[in-house]
Protein backbone atom coordinates (compact mmCIF):
# COMPACT_ATOMS: atom_id res chain seq x y z
CA UNK A 1 0.00 0.00 0.00
CA UNK A 2 1.25 3.44 -0.96
CA UNK A 3 0.14 6.83 0.33
CA UNK A 4 0.22 9.31 -2.55
CA UNK A 5 -0.09 13.04 -1.88
CA UNK A 6 -1.09 15.63 -4.49
CA UNK A 7 -0.16 19.27 -4.01
CA UNK A 8 1.53 21.80 -6.26
CA UNK A 9 4.33 22.50 -3.79
CA UNK A 10 6.56 20.33 -1.64
CA UNK A 11 9.99 20.45 -0.01
CA UNK A 12 12.22 22.45 -0.42
CA UNK A 13 9.44 24.98 -1.04
CA UNK A 14 8.66 26.94 2.16
CA UNK A 15 5.04 28.05 1.65
CA UNK A 16 2.73 27.13 4.52
CA UNK A 17 0.86 24.27 2.85
CA UNK A 18 4.11 22.86 1.50
CA UNK A 19 5.67 22.82 4.97
CA UNK A 20 2.65 21.05 6.43
CA UNK A 21 2.73 18.42 3.70
CA UNK A 22 6.48 18.01 4.15
CA UNK A 23 6.03 17.43 7.89
CA UNK A 24 3.37 14.78 7.34
CA UNK A 25 5.10 12.99 4.46
CA UNK A 26 8.42 12.76 6.32
CA UNK A 27 6.68 11.62 9.52
CA UNK A 28 4.82 8.82 7.71
CA UNK A 29 8.00 7.73 5.93
CA UNK A 30 9.83 7.68 9.27
CA UNK A 31 7.12 5.31 10.46
CA UNK A 32 7.99 2.88 7.63
CA UNK A 33 5.07 3.75 5.35
CA UNK A 34 5.47 3.89 1.56
CA UNK A 35 4.97 7.58 0.74
CA UNK A 36 4.99 9.37 -2.62
CA UNK A 37 4.31 13.01 -3.47
CA UNK A 38 3.15 14.39 -6.83
CA UNK A 39 3.91 18.10 -7.12
CA UNK A 40 5.21 20.71 -9.57
CA UNK A 41 8.81 21.57 -10.36
CA UNK A 42 8.42 25.11 -9.06
CA UNK A 43 8.55 27.01 -5.81
CA UNK A 44 5.62 29.07 -4.57
CA UNK A 45 7.65 32.29 -4.67
CA UNK A 46 9.67 31.39 -7.76
CA UNK A 47 7.77 30.05 -10.79
CA UNK A 48 11.06 29.98 -12.72
CA UNK A 49 12.62 27.46 -10.33
CA UNK A 50 13.48 24.11 -11.88
CA UNK A 51 13.51 21.37 -9.25
CA UNK A 52 14.45 17.78 -9.99
CA UNK A 53 11.87 15.76 -11.93
CA UNK A 54 12.17 12.80 -9.58
CA UNK A 55 14.10 12.28 -6.38
CA UNK A 56 13.88 10.55 -3.02
CA UNK A 57 14.00 12.80 0.04
CA UNK A 58 13.97 11.29 3.54
CA UNK A 59 12.51 8.07 2.09
CA UNK A 60 9.69 9.98 0.34
CA UNK A 61 9.54 9.43 -3.42
CA UNK A 62 8.88 12.78 -5.11
CA UNK A 63 7.48 13.12 -8.65
CA UNK A 64 7.55 16.66 -10.00
CA UNK A 65 5.37 17.05 -13.08
CA UNK A 66 5.51 19.62 -15.84
CA UNK A 67 3.28 22.71 -15.62
CA UNK A 68 3.10 26.07 -17.35
CA UNK A 69 4.86 28.92 -15.53
CA UNK A 70 2.76 32.06 -15.70
CA UNK A 71 2.81 32.60 -11.93
CA UNK A 72 0.10 33.67 -9.52
CA UNK A 73 -0.10 37.40 -10.23
CA UNK A 74 -2.34 37.03 -13.31
CA UNK A 75 -5.65 35.17 -12.99
CA UNK A 76 -5.65 33.86 -16.57
CA UNK A 77 -2.06 32.69 -16.29
CA UNK A 78 -2.79 31.13 -12.92
CA UNK A 79 -5.72 29.26 -14.46
CA UNK A 80 -3.47 27.85 -17.18
CA UNK A 81 -0.95 26.79 -14.54
CA UNK A 82 -3.74 24.96 -12.74
CA UNK A 83 -5.00 23.22 -15.88
CA UNK A 84 -1.53 22.02 -16.84
CA UNK A 85 -1.02 20.63 -13.32
CA UNK A 86 -4.37 18.81 -13.46
CA UNK A 87 -3.38 17.00 -16.65
CA UNK A 88 0.18 16.19 -15.65
CA UNK A 89 -0.68 15.15 -12.10
CA UNK A 90 -3.64 13.02 -13.26
CA UNK A 91 -1.45 11.05 -15.66
CA UNK A 92 1.30 10.54 -13.08
CA UNK A 93 -1.27 9.45 -10.49
CA UNK A 94 -2.89 7.04 -12.94
CA UNK A 95 0.49 5.44 -13.62
CA UNK A 96 1.41 5.29 -9.94
CA UNK A 97 -1.77 4.32 -8.06
CA UNK A 98 -2.85 0.75 -7.49
CA UNK A 99 -5.83 -0.91 -5.83
CA UNK A 100 -5.85 -0.26 -2.08
CA UNK A 101 -3.51 2.73 -2.22
CA UNK A 102 -4.51 5.94 -0.44
CA UNK A 103 -4.60 9.16 -2.47
CA UNK A 104 -4.47 12.32 -0.32
CA UNK A 105 -5.47 15.42 -2.30
CA UNK A 106 -4.81 18.87 -0.87
CA UNK A 107 -6.45 22.00 -2.29
CA UNK A 108 -3.66 23.53 -4.36
CA UNK A 109 -4.65 23.82 -7.11
CA UNK A 110 -8.37 24.25 -6.39
CA UNK A 111 -10.65 21.39 -7.42
CA UNK A 112 -7.78 18.87 -7.47
CA UNK A 113 -10.06 16.58 -5.44
CA UNK A 114 -12.20 16.14 -8.58
CA UNK A 115 -9.20 14.97 -10.60
CA UNK A 116 -7.89 12.81 -7.75
CA UNK A 117 -11.33 11.30 -7.20
CA UNK A 118 -11.67 10.30 -10.84
CA UNK A 119 -8.28 8.60 -10.96
CA UNK A 120 -8.76 6.96 -7.54
CA UNK A 121 -12.03 5.49 -8.72
CA UNK A 122 -10.44 4.14 -11.91
CA UNK A 123 -7.54 2.61 -9.95
CA UNK A 124 -9.71 1.39 -7.04
CA UNK A 125 -7.73 3.48 -4.57
CA UNK A 126 -9.08 5.25 -1.49
CA UNK A 127 -9.48 9.04 -1.62
CA UNK A 128 -8.77 11.34 1.34
CA UNK A 129 -9.24 15.09 0.88
CA UNK A 130 -7.15 17.49 2.96
CA UNK A 131 -9.05 20.76 2.72
CA UNK A 132 -6.97 23.87 3.38
CA UNK A 133 -9.82 26.01 2.07
CA UNK A 134 -13.20 25.64 0.39
CA UNK A 135 -13.21 26.46 -3.32
CA UNK A 136 -15.11 27.88 -5.19
CA UNK A 137 -16.70 29.55 -2.16
CA UNK A 138 -13.49 31.47 -1.45
CA UNK A 139 -13.48 32.85 -4.99
CA UNK A 140 -17.17 33.72 -4.72
CA UNK A 141 -16.59 35.55 -1.45
CA UNK A 142 -13.77 37.52 -3.08
CA UNK A 143 -16.17 38.37 -5.96
CA UNK A 144 -14.05 36.80 -8.69
CA UNK A 145 -16.33 37.04 -11.72
CA UNK A 146 -15.03 33.85 -13.35
CA UNK A 147 -16.89 31.73 -10.78
CA UNK A 148 -20.09 33.75 -10.58
CA UNK A 149 -23.52 32.32 -11.28
CA UNK A 150 -24.21 28.92 -12.83
CA UNK A 151 -20.54 28.07 -13.37
CA UNK A 152 -19.74 28.55 -9.69
CA UNK A 153 -22.72 26.42 -8.66
CA UNK A 154 -21.56 23.69 -11.04
CA UNK A 155 -18.08 23.76 -9.45
CA UNK A 156 -19.65 23.39 -5.99
CA UNK A 157 -21.58 20.31 -7.15
CA UNK A 158 -18.44 18.78 -8.68
CA UNK A 159 -16.44 19.46 -5.54
CA UNK A 160 -19.15 18.05 -3.31
CA UNK A 161 -19.33 14.81 -5.32
CA UNK A 162 -15.59 14.33 -4.87
CA UNK A 163 -15.97 14.87 -1.12
CA UNK A 164 -18.89 12.46 -0.90
CA UNK A 165 -16.79 9.84 -2.73
CA UNK A 166 -13.90 10.20 -0.27
CA UNK A 167 -13.13 7.81 2.55
CA UNK A 168 -12.42 10.87 4.71
CA UNK A 169 -12.35 14.66 4.38
CA UNK A 170 -9.94 16.39 6.74
CA UNK A 171 -10.77 20.03 7.52
CA UNK A 172 -8.98 22.69 9.57
CA UNK A 173 -11.66 23.80 11.98
CA UNK A 174 -15.16 23.40 13.32
CA UNK A 175 -16.63 26.22 11.22
CA UNK A 176 -15.33 24.58 8.04
CA UNK A 177 -16.81 21.29 9.19
CA UNK A 178 -20.18 22.99 9.71
CA UNK A 179 -20.01 24.47 6.20
CA UNK A 180 -19.51 21.06 4.63
CA UNK A 181 -22.28 19.42 6.63
CA UNK A 182 -24.58 22.20 5.40
CA UNK A 183 -23.50 21.28 1.86
CA UNK A 184 -24.71 17.72 2.39
CA UNK A 185 -21.38 16.04 3.13
CA UNK A 186 -22.04 13.32 5.74
CA UNK A 187 -20.59 14.26 9.11
CA UNK A 188 -19.13 10.78 9.47
CA UNK A 189 -16.83 11.50 6.52
CA UNK A 190 -15.40 14.70 8.04
CA UNK A 191 -12.63 14.96 10.61
CA UNK A 192 -11.05 18.10 12.07
CA UNK A 193 -7.27 18.21 12.24
CA UNK A 194 -5.98 21.69 12.93
CA UNK A 195 -2.86 22.82 11.14
CA UNK A 196 0.25 22.89 13.28
CA UNK A 197 3.78 24.06 13.81
CA UNK A 198 6.93 22.27 14.91
CA UNK A 199 6.95 23.02 18.60
CA UNK A 200 10.41 21.49 19.02
CA UNK A 201 12.04 23.69 16.37
CA UNK A 202 9.98 26.80 17.18
CA UNK A 203 10.24 27.69 20.86
CA UNK A 204 10.07 31.00 22.73
CA UNK A 205 13.28 32.97 22.15
CA UNK A 206 14.22 35.91 24.41
CA UNK A 207 14.62 39.10 22.40
CA UNK A 208 18.14 39.72 23.72
CA UNK A 209 19.20 36.36 22.23
CA UNK A 210 17.63 36.87 18.80
CA UNK A 211 20.32 37.62 16.16
CA UNK A 212 17.73 39.04 13.73
CA UNK A 213 17.18 41.95 16.12
CA UNK A 214 20.74 43.04 15.50
CA UNK A 215 20.86 42.11 11.82
CA UNK A 216 17.74 44.12 10.99
CA UNK A 217 18.44 47.05 13.29
CA UNK A 218 15.48 46.42 15.59
CA UNK A 219 17.20 46.41 18.97
CA UNK A 220 15.12 48.31 21.50
CA UNK A 221 12.05 48.44 19.22
CA UNK A 222 8.55 47.13 19.88
CA UNK A 223 7.94 45.03 16.78
CA UNK A 224 4.44 44.33 15.43
CA UNK A 225 4.85 41.44 13.01
CA UNK A 226 2.96 40.12 10.01
CA UNK A 227 4.51 36.85 8.81
CA UNK A 228 3.52 34.80 5.78
CA UNK A 229 1.42 35.18 2.67
CA UNK A 230 0.01 38.59 1.73
CA UNK A 231 -2.93 37.19 -0.22
CA UNK A 232 -6.35 38.21 -1.43
CA UNK A 233 -7.96 36.67 1.65
CA UNK A 234 -6.25 39.32 3.79
CA UNK A 235 -7.17 42.95 4.35
CA UNK A 236 -4.36 45.42 4.98
CA UNK A 237 -6.06 48.82 5.09
CA UNK A 238 -6.80 48.37 8.80
CA UNK A 239 -3.13 47.59 9.49
CA UNK A 240 -1.91 50.55 7.46
CA UNK A 241 -4.39 52.89 9.16
CA UNK A 242 -3.02 51.77 12.52
CA UNK A 243 0.57 52.23 11.34
CA UNK A 244 -0.24 55.72 10.09
CA UNK A 245 -1.78 56.76 13.39
CA UNK A 246 1.27 55.44 15.28
CA UNK A 247 3.98 57.23 13.30
CA UNK A 248 4.82 59.41 16.28
CA UNK A 249 5.48 56.33 18.42
CA UNK A 250 9.06 55.99 17.24
CA UNK A 251 9.70 52.76 19.13
CA UNK A 252 6.87 50.86 17.38
CA UNK A 253 7.76 49.19 14.06
CA UNK A 254 5.49 47.22 11.73
CA UNK A 255 7.44 44.34 10.16
CA UNK A 256 6.11 42.37 7.16
CA UNK A 257 7.92 39.07 6.50
CA UNK A 258 6.79 37.14 3.44
CA UNK A 259 5.38 37.61 -0.03
CA UNK A 260 2.16 37.20 -2.00
CA UNK A 261 -0.19 38.82 -4.52
CA UNK A 262 -0.77 41.89 -2.33
CA UNK A 263 2.85 42.57 -1.39
CA UNK A 264 3.46 45.17 -4.10
CA UNK A 265 0.15 46.86 -3.32
CA UNK A 266 0.96 47.09 0.38
CA UNK A 267 4.45 48.43 -0.35
CA UNK A 268 3.00 51.08 -2.67
CA UNK A 269 0.48 52.10 0.00
CA UNK A 270 3.26 52.41 2.60
CA UNK A 271 5.23 54.62 0.24
CA UNK A 272 2.26 56.78 -0.77
CA UNK A 273 1.29 57.32 2.87
CA UNK A 274 4.88 58.12 3.80
CA UNK A 275 4.97 55.46 6.51
CA UNK A 276 8.48 55.26 7.91
CA UNK A 277 7.52 52.77 10.62
CA UNK A 278 7.00 49.85 8.22
CA UNK A 279 9.67 47.50 6.91
CA UNK A 280 9.60 44.45 4.64
CA UNK A 281 11.66 41.29 4.55
CA UNK A 282 11.33 38.17 2.36
CA UNK A 283 10.35 34.71 3.54
CA UNK A 284 12.97 33.33 5.88
CA UNK A 285 14.41 29.81 5.66
CA UNK A 286 12.58 27.31 7.79
CA UNK A 287 15.69 26.93 9.90
CA UNK A 288 15.25 30.56 11.00
CA UNK A 289 11.53 30.44 11.80
CA UNK A 290 12.26 30.46 15.52
CA UNK A 291 14.14 33.74 15.05
CA UNK A 292 11.75 35.36 12.56
CA UNK A 293 8.60 34.49 14.53
CA UNK A 294 10.28 35.33 17.83
CA UNK A 295 11.45 38.69 16.51
CA UNK A 296 8.03 40.32 16.90
CA UNK A 297 6.69 41.29 20.31
CA UNK A 298 3.23 40.58 18.98
CA UNK A 299 1.86 39.31 15.69
CA UNK A 300 -1.06 40.28 13.47
CA UNK A 301 -3.28 37.64 11.88
CA UNK A 302 -5.76 38.93 9.31
CA UNK A 303 -8.76 37.35 7.56
CA UNK A 304 -11.66 38.94 5.73
CA UNK A 305 -14.86 38.15 7.68
CA UNK A 306 -16.64 36.75 4.63
CA UNK A 307 -14.03 33.98 4.51
CA UNK A 308 -14.66 32.61 8.00
CA UNK A 309 -15.29 28.87 7.72
CA UNK A 310 -13.66 28.81 4.29
CA UNK A 311 -10.06 29.44 5.41
CA UNK A 312 -8.26 29.13 8.76
CA UNK A 313 -5.03 31.21 8.92
CA UNK A 314 -2.27 28.69 9.61
CA UNK A 315 0.24 31.34 10.70
CA UNK A 316 -1.39 31.43 14.14
CA UNK A 317 0.10 28.05 15.11
CA UNK A 318 3.68 29.15 14.51
CA UNK A 319 3.04 32.36 16.43
CA UNK A 320 1.69 30.38 19.36
CA UNK A 321 4.65 27.97 19.23
CA UNK A 322 6.99 30.98 19.40
CA UNK A 323 5.18 32.17 22.54
CA UNK A 324 3.99 35.48 21.12
CA UNK A 325 0.71 37.32 21.50
CA UNK A 326 -1.72 37.59 18.58
CA UNK A 327 -3.99 40.44 17.53
CA UNK A 328 -6.60 38.95 15.20
CA UNK A 329 -7.97 41.44 12.69
CA UNK A 330 -11.21 40.04 11.31
CA UNK A 331 -14.51 38.72 12.61
CA UNK A 332 -14.42 38.93 16.44
CA UNK A 333 -16.55 35.75 16.47
CA UNK A 334 -14.33 33.93 13.98
CA UNK A 335 -12.42 30.69 14.55
CA UNK A 336 -9.04 32.19 15.50
CA UNK A 337 -10.72 34.94 17.53
CA UNK A 338 -12.53 32.34 19.61
CA UNK A 339 -9.36 30.29 20.09
CA UNK A 340 -7.25 33.19 21.36
CA UNK A 341 -10.09 34.40 23.59
CA UNK A 342 -10.52 30.98 25.20
CA UNK A 343 -6.77 30.63 25.74
CA UNK A 344 -6.22 34.28 26.74
CA UNK A 345 -3.56 34.33 24.03
CA UNK A 346 -4.44 37.57 22.26
CA UNK A 347 -7.01 40.14 21.24
CA UNK A 348 -9.52 40.45 18.37
CA UNK A 349 -10.17 43.69 16.48
CA UNK A 350 -12.79 44.14 13.76
CA UNK A 351 -11.77 44.81 10.16
CA UNK A 352 -11.89 48.56 9.48
CA UNK A 353 -11.15 49.57 13.07
CA UNK A 354 -7.66 50.95 12.51
CA UNK A 355 -7.97 53.27 15.49
CA UNK A 356 -8.94 50.37 17.77
CA UNK A 357 -6.04 48.32 16.46
CA UNK A 358 -3.62 51.16 17.17
CA UNK A 359 -5.00 51.49 20.71
CA UNK A 360 -4.51 47.79 21.41
CA UNK A 361 -0.94 47.89 20.09
CA UNK A 362 -0.09 50.91 22.25
CA UNK A 363 -1.65 49.29 25.31
CA UNK A 364 0.53 46.18 24.90
CA UNK A 365 3.59 48.31 24.13
CA UNK A 366 3.09 50.20 27.38
CA UNK A 367 2.31 47.04 29.34
CA UNK A 368 5.06 44.55 28.39
CA UNK A 369 4.14 42.26 31.28
CA UNK A 370 0.65 41.74 29.83
CA UNK A 371 2.07 41.24 26.35
CA UNK A 372 4.46 38.61 27.68
CA UNK A 373 1.63 36.92 29.60
CA UNK A 374 -0.44 36.58 26.42
CA UNK A 375 2.60 35.02 24.74
CA UNK A 376 3.10 32.50 27.54
CA UNK A 377 -0.57 31.60 27.37
CA UNK A 378 -0.23 31.11 23.61
CA UNK A 379 2.57 28.61 24.08
CA UNK A 380 0.57 26.69 26.69
CA UNK A 381 -2.41 26.62 24.32
CA UNK A 382 -0.17 25.37 21.52
CA UNK A 383 1.25 22.56 23.62
CA UNK A 384 -2.22 21.48 24.71
CA UNK A 385 -4.02 21.54 21.37
CA UNK A 386 -1.92 22.42 18.32
CA UNK A 387 1.43 20.67 18.47
CA UNK A 388 2.75 18.97 15.38
CA UNK A 389 3.17 15.66 17.19
CA UNK A 390 -0.51 15.61 18.14
CA UNK A 391 -1.68 16.37 14.59
CA UNK A 392 0.67 13.90 12.93
CA UNK A 393 -0.39 11.09 15.25
CA UNK A 394 -4.03 11.84 14.41
CA UNK A 395 -3.20 11.62 10.71
CA UNK A 396 -1.63 8.20 11.28
CA UNK A 397 -4.79 6.95 12.96
CA UNK A 398 -6.98 8.16 10.09
CA UNK A 399 -4.78 6.76 7.32
CA UNK A 400 -4.43 3.40 9.06
CA UNK A 401 -8.21 3.23 9.40
CA UNK A 402 -8.57 3.94 5.67
CA UNK A 403 -6.11 1.18 4.82
CA UNK A 404 -7.84 -1.34 7.09
CA UNK A 405 -11.30 -0.37 5.76
CA UNK A 406 -12.42 0.51 9.27
CA UNK A 407 -14.60 3.46 10.12
CA UNK A 408 -12.40 6.55 10.34
CA UNK A 409 -12.54 7.79 13.90
CA UNK A 410 -10.31 10.41 15.48
CA UNK A 411 -8.19 9.42 18.49
CA UNK A 412 -9.31 10.45 21.94
CA UNK A 413 -7.99 13.84 23.01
Amino acid sequence: MKIIFLNRFFYPDHSATSQLLTDLAFYLADNKLDVSVICSRQRYDDPAAELAVTEQINNVQVYRVWTSRFGRHNLIGRGLDYLSFYWSAAWRLYCLAREGDIVVAKTDPPMISVVAGLVARLRRAYLVNWLQDLFPEVAMALKIQAVDGAFGRMLVRMRNRSLQQAKCNVVLGELMQQRLVAEGIPGGQIRVIHNWADGEAITPLPQAQNPLRREWGLEGKFVVGYSGNLGRAHEFVTLLDAAESLQQEKQIVFLFIGSGPQLAKVQEAVQSRGLENCMFRPYQPRERLRESLGLADLHLVVLRPELEGLIVPSKFYGIAAAGRATIYVGDPQGEVAQVIAQGDAGIAVAIGNGEGLAEQIVELYRNPARCAELGRNARLLFEKSYSGRRALQTWCVILNACASKKEVRPPLA
